[in-house]
């Protein structure tokens, strides 16, 4: 089996990492313009930053609250 070059696997990752990067910036600015969060908005960081995408995902699900 053929090992993948340092460019094959960055052309396989990086997509993926700039994807969850995007989402996570996007869920913590939506998260601190918020005016009301389901929870404290530090926490919501916190999940956001500490479990990357799943956290990002959570926020956007569950986490803001509709006024």
């Amino acid at each position: 089996m053929d090992q993948l070059t340092t460019n094959q696997l960055l052309s396989i990752i990086l997509p993926f990492a700039i994807v969850q990067l995007v989402l996570m910036i996007t869920a913590i600015v939506v998260c601190a313009r918020a005016e009301q969060t389901r929870g404290s908005k530090w926490m919501w960081i916190l999940i956001i930053v500490l479990f990357n995408i799943v956290g990002s995902i959570l926020f956007f699900l569950i986490g803001r609250k509709q006024t």
